[in-house]
């Protein structure tokens, strides 16, 4: 925790004195979730409104008298409890699994004496060591250094390492917790700690963010509560208007109950947490991790996607893509055995001007360049010694280092380092120095960043204490940069073709920033951090109408960016994978951290996390997003379509006069083929073909919008009219009662059956489906066709149901009504 830090002895802090800071301000650690037990997870689960309200349904029923369905409905309400409690400790364990839980070790002076102990355990006040590799434990100033390098992509967004140095001016001073050095050495005075350093603080800051809920939650809770306010208004109307008409009044009760058991919308709640739950499941078969379930349903909406260049876009790391000398030019993308003899000299001097065991991811690019190009050739030299280095300093942006050849025959120096200072250190005339300068414009031009190569000989030791002193002989520039992910130019590509608008933000330079975007495929005007700052809300707005790179960006300017979008009423998806991205992941609409590579406050924050960094895998979860909303509109006009009937039999058989219709056993049996048709077959249906041609759905798009109710109302009146004309046509022909209501739900059964089929696709004629196989719809089908069989054939549950063995003409009937509806389903989709 942050707090005054005294003077410190160069002898460190006592031991007394560092475990009672330790007590006081608390242990080294940042402020992300911790797990929560299996008692709590299964707390929050059913805690959740949507659950509370199913086991409201069932209460229902159960008051209603009918334990049956209150058993089966709590029996739903069980399976979804577990799958959704299965699912969330699942997403624990693996985002506690992506964090390293052994606690990194710090080498610290206690008591006078150099002891390594755990990073949790530092505190303010500590004398740190550190080396190269070593990842920074907590916020600490430098007391000394030297050649010191540290990558801080982390927080910053640029993937080149920065110059720290001891007494330089605070930001040059400073080092920051869960950065990485990668080149030198350094101690310096531990200043904050846990919640206080500057990964803690961003980390805190994301308590304010996000939240809320989601459109399709809050819309189906608001439809849920109507339609169950409606239904038992209407079932005490009819129960008093029999009672009334009929002066049966427990016959009246019956119907009322019946009606009540008709209308209850208990499927919406399941259909919408099973639909998650099960959606979840499959992000996760594809290594996509879902931390928050509701947010899956909003990325078939997302209009534009926000990325970062680093780590997101690119690979994080460094890569040589061209070597340059006066005579000849390579690019990096050729074969290796045709790069030419005369860069032979400019890679070798790179590569010895570079640390073997290389922490600078640019001195590992120019390592392995020429591992791979200079593999078969006399070029590689490891068994020369170093004898000496030249580190780089604030005077010289340039390091040299002094080697000898095996038969001590010859001393020669290699040097690397910024362009000017290796021209300056060459001693060039004007003419040479524009010319050069010149090339490293060009290239600097294409986002590469370019180090220039000298090299020199020395007769013996010793040797000078300047740079300057040694004869240096140009050589050429090496062009390096962090490359493209090879998936994301295709995915980019297949976002656009979705209608996604693909924005890409980074602190890197614009001439950087526009060659990452072009290469991957993004397209627009460049707006700068600087810029950024001078523009109010409304001129930003107005802004982001064309633009579509965001460079020299701060890390809280990303998340006005990503408020700024929302604010324009886009659905807004932002991936990235660094401490400076969390905030921004947590204010946008879907949050994606990516797994391997992120950190831990990035997975806390985000919605999504890739498992596998892979960019491709957001184009599958927003596919997934596309699925599940079209997948949840089509059960929920099934829905709609089937309780017209259910309804209109319950109800209108009483205002004609005629006998019950349908009872409780009845919307039982109907439940059993209702409720799985709506929680597995139409969630396992695929995405419809051209669907990721499409623009995102508008996200004022309402789940039950006119166009689904028409759709559900039209097929479900069809269905009611078709079964009302049978059964007043069977009673006009005298058929038994107990017969005209079996032929009469035969033909409800056989017609939800082609119902189910129709509203699979809203695209595809049902006859032209056989090959795309959709398993739970045969098994229930299968099941639903048993289980009718039983009821009709056995005596004790034909006579259970009120019905009488239909002749085989009037089976025959009911199926060729069916047919018809099913045609009446096909003929809608042509509207």
């Amino acid at each position: 925790m942050e707090a005054p830090v005294p003077p410190t002895p160069a002898a460190g802090l006592s031991s007394a004195a560092a475990r009672q800071r330790l007590q006081t301000l608390g242990p080294n650690e940042l402020p992300v979730s911790r797990p929560r037990s299996n008692a709590r997870l299964l707390r929050d689960v059913v805690a959740e409104p949507m659950f509370l309200l199913l086991v409201a349904c069932g209460a229902i029923y159960l008051l209603l008298g009918d334990p049956d369905e209150a058993l089966m409905l709590l029996g739903f309400v069980a399976i979804v409890v577990a799958m959704t409690f299965f699912q969330q400790r699942r997403t624990e364990r693996s985002l506690h699994a992506l964090r390293d839980l052994s606690s990194p070790r710090a080498l610290v002076l206690r008591d006078g004496q150099q002891s390594r102990i755990a990073g949790r355990e530092l505190v303010p006040g500590d004398v740190v060591l550190l080396a190269e590799g070593d990842r920074i434990p907590a916020d600490i100033d430098l007391l000394a250094s030297s050649n010191l390098m540290v990558d801080e992509s982390m927080l910053t967004g640029e993937s080149v390492p920065v110059s720290k140095q001891a007494g330089a001016v605070p930001e040059q001073s400073r080092l920051y917790s869960g950065t990485l050095i990668t080149q030198g050495t350094a101690s310096g005075l531990v200043v904050a700690t846990g919640p206080a350093s500057a990964l803690g603080r961003i980390g805190a800051s994301l308590a304010t963010l996000g939240g809320e809920l989601t459109p399709i939650q809050l819309e189906t809770r608001g439809v849920v509560k109507t339609v169950a306010s409606g239904g038992a208004l209407l079932a005490v109307t009819l129960a008093l208007v029999y009672g009334y008409l009929n002066g049966a009044w427990l016959q009246g009760v019956l119907a009322g109950l019946t009606l009540a058991m008709a209308i209850l919308p208990e499927e919406l709640p399941v259909i919408l947490t099973l639909f998650l739950g099960l959606g979840a499941w499959r992000l996760g078969r594809a290594q996509i991790l879902a931390r928050s379930i509701p947010a899956i349903e909003l990325l078939g909406a997302t209009t534009v996607l926000c990325v970062d260049k680093t780590g997101t876009l690119t690979a994080n790391r460094m890569e040589v893509l061209g070597l340059w000398t006066e005579q000849a030019e390579f690019d990096g993308r050729q074969p290796a055995s045709e790069l030419p003899e005369a860069l032979h000299g400019l890679l070798e001097y790179a590569v010895l001007a570079s640390h073997r065991q290389a922490f600078d991811p640019m001195e590992q690019a120019i390592t392995a360049a020429g591992t791979r190009w200079l593999a078969n050739t006399e070029h590689l030299h490891r068994d020369w010694q170093l004898i000496d280095d030249y580190p780089l300093s604030r005077q010289l942006l340039a390091m040299s280092r002094v080697w000898l050849s095996p038969d001590h025959s010859a001393y020669l120096v290699a040097a690397k380092g910024a362009p000017e200072a290796i021209i300056d250190l060459c001693h060039l005339d004007a003419a040479r120095s524009a010319a050069i300068s010149a090339q490293v414009g060009i290239m600097a031009e294409r986002g590469l960043r370019v180090i220039a190569v000298a090299s020199a000989t020395f007769a013996a030791p010793p040797l000078p204490d300047n740079q300057h002193v040694f004869e240096f002989g140009f050589l050429g520039l090496v062009a390096l940069q962090d490359p493209i992910r090879p998936e994301v130019p295709p995915a980019v590509a297949q976002c656009h073709a979705a209608g996604m608008q693909v924005v890409m933000i980074t602190g890197d330079h614009p001439a950087t920033a526009t060659a990452i975007a072009t290469q991957a495929g993004i397209h627009g005007a460049v707006l700068s951090g600087s810029e950024l700052a001078s523009l109010d809300d409304q001129a930003l707005s107005l802004r982001l109408q064309d633009c579509r790179v965001f460079c020299r960006i701060a890390p809280e300017q990303k998340l006005r960016l990503v408020q700024a979008f929302r604010q324009r009423g886009e659905i807004v998806a932002m991936t990235g994978d660094g401490v400076n991205d969390a905030p921004a992941l947590k204010a946008a609409h879907i949050g994606v951290a990516m797994g391997a590579r992120g950190t831990d406050v990035a997975r806390e924050a985000a919605a999504l996390v890739l498992l596998k960094d892979d960019f491709s895998s957001l184009l599958l979860a927003v596919q997934h997003g596309r699925r599940l909303f079209a997948n949840l509109r089509k059960a929920i006009v099934f829905i709609v379509a089937v309780h017209v009937p259910i309804v209109g039999l319950s109800f209108l058989p009483v205002l004609f006069g005629w006998p019950l219709l349908l009872m409780p056993v009845h919307i039982l049996f109907l439940q059993l083929v209702i409720d799985p048709a709506c929680a597995l077959v139409f969630e396992a249906e695929a995405i419809e073909a051209g669907a990721m041609q499409n623009p995102p759905r508008n996200p004022q798009q309402h789940l039950f919008d006119r166009s689904l109710l028409r759709r559900g109302l039209l097929q479900g009146g069809a269905l009611l009219l078709v079964l009302l004309l049978c059964h007043a046509l069977l009673r006009y022909a005298g058929v038994a009662e107990a017969s005209a209501r079996s032929t009469t739900f035969v033909t409800l059964v056989l017609a939800n059956l082609g119902l189910i089929a129709s509203n699979l696709s809203w695209h595809q004629p049902v006859w032209r489906r056989s090959h795309q196989a959709n398993g739970p719809f045969y098994w229930i089908s299968a099941a639903t066709l048993l289980l009718l069989a039983v009821v009709i054939s056995v005596p004790a549950v034909r006579s259970l149901f009120a019905f009488a063995l239909p002749q085989p003409a009037l089976l025959l009937a009911s199926a060729l009504l069916a047919l018809l509806c099913v045609g009446w389903f096909e003929l809608l989709k042509r509207r």
